[in-house]
């Protein structure tokens, strides 16, 4: 039977009883039977906590700048599923999406693949078909047990390390530094972008026997009012600041830079393409701001450390009224955490249930009861979606005021809707 892209989709949804079955063993048979392609010549594999997003957007930018072919595999999406394949600056179409799936069907047999898993051996295989020059790949949940792992990447780099996803990663650092560690390979490059990164994440690189990349002692990020500097040695590179706003984006574009000089061999080394990468790269739904009465800032902040992250950028950039939040949440994510970081930002709070969204979100009920263990009942109002929440907060607005719809991916994705409904521009 013949399917189409939404087709295959809901299709993957029911092949697997379980929507996160953590493990390499059926991706990678079935990957061994579609010919094992490697995605590319050179692979560049990114994990951790937060941050992921941005620093693949930077080796996108910087390697395409060099004039490379790449190839970049994401996740989740915002508004098209399409956007978790990208294939030299482009989404993969429908139709090439659709091809791949029906390759590894037939491959497949009684093996059953998550959602996820379909879509990490569709990127395989079609930045194979493409012939990149270079595969960047997002790591899903964790890093041992990812299926973004059956490839043997030449430079990881994981990102920060954070409470998250503990149902299946761990209840500490350390614990969850060792599983995204698991993306490390004896003898290569592994990049290390925390600056305090924990002892089970070096513990568990060492053991593997990689070759440690740490910024603070192999790299060294340094900031200046109106631009910053990559230094490692006695090598220092000027850079202009990204067009990325959250604090971190720095540091981010650091890791990038430090994982292509491990590659320089390989690669070369282009200093104005470094440049030029960090001022182009562009990631949608990370302090993504909208022109407008009032001004919307959209982030994916759906963490603590990511919460701490926003509540910096808001320290140093005050609205000329208030901040209005607009928060949803999945039903794992700590939202107390969540709010202890930022309840001081904010005067008003409009929550949006994401339960209609995905069986994985909190309800109006779960959400108003969290927040209120945490904020004044009189800062609330939870509406029955994030559209709803949206439409309310520009409501309470006044002159001055700015929303920042932030807490979830899903969240991100309404704000971005209602934006465009609205016509509200993206500076």
């Amino acid at each position: 039977m013949l399917r189409s892209l939404p087709e295959w989709l809901d299709y993957q949804q029911t092949v697997h009883v379980r929507g996160v079955d953590l493990g390499l063993a059926r991706s990678g048979a079935v990957w061994q039977r579609m010919g094992a392609r490697r995605p590319a010549p050179i692979v560049i594999t990114v994990g951790g906590t937060n941050g992921k997003g941005s620093t693949v957007a930077f080796l996108d930018a910087i390697l395409r700048a060099m004039g490379l072919r790449v190839g970049c595999y994401t996740s989740p999406h915002l508004l098209r599923y399409n956007e978790r394949v990208r294939i030299d600056g482009r989404d993969a179409g429908d139709d090439e999406l659709v091809a791949a799936f029906e390759r590894i069907e037939a491959a497949r047999g009684e093996t059953p693949l998550t959602y996820f898993e379909y879509g990490t051996l569709a990127a395989f295989d079609l930045f194979a078909e493409h012939a990149v020059d270079v595969a960047v790949l997002e790591v899903g949940l964790g890093g041992r047990l990812d299926a973004v792992n059956l490839v043997d990447a030449d430079v990881a780099i994981v990102t920060t390390i954070d409470l998250d996803h503990q149902d299946w990663l761990g209840n500490d650092r350390d614990t969850i530094g060792r599983e995204k560690a698991g993306i490390f390979r004896a003898a290569r490059p592994a990049v290390i972008g925390e600056l305090a990164p924990p002892k089970g994440l070096l513990d568990a690189a060492h053991e593997v026997g990689a070759a440690l990349i740490r910024n603070g002692v192999d790299f060294h990020v340094a900031v200046k009012a109106e631009s910053w500097s990559w230094q490692s040695g006695n090598m220092e590179i000027a850079l202009p600041m990204p067009r990325l706003m959250a604090p971190s984006q720095c540091t981010n574009a650091a890791a990038a830079i430090a994982a292509l000089h491990a590659l320089r061999d390989r690669l070369g080394w282009h200093p104005q393409a470094l440049a030029r990468g960090v001022e182009a790269a562009r990631i949608a739904a990370r302090l993504q701001r909208f022109t407008g009465s009032p001004e919307l800032v959209i982030d994916v902040a759906h963490n603590p450390q990511a919460a701490r992250e926003l509540a910096m950028w808001l320290a140093r950039h005050p609205a000329a009224g208030r901040n209005l939040a607009v928060f949803g949440a999945l039903a794992d994510k700590d939202v107390s955490g969540i709010v202890e970081a930022l309840a001081p930002h904010f005067a008003l709070w409009f929550g949006g249930a994401l339960d209609q969204a995905t069986p994985r979100g909190r309800t109006a009920e779960d959400l108003r009861s969290t927040l209120a263990a945490r904020l004044p009942t009189h800062s609330i109002k939870v509406e029955e979606n994030v559209l709803a929440a949206l439409d309310a907060a520009a409501s309470a607005a006044v002159a001055g005021d700015r929303i920042i719809a932030f807490g979830s991916f899903f969240v991100a994705a309404e704000a971005l809707e209602w934006a465009q409904r609205r016509g509200l521009i993206s500076d």
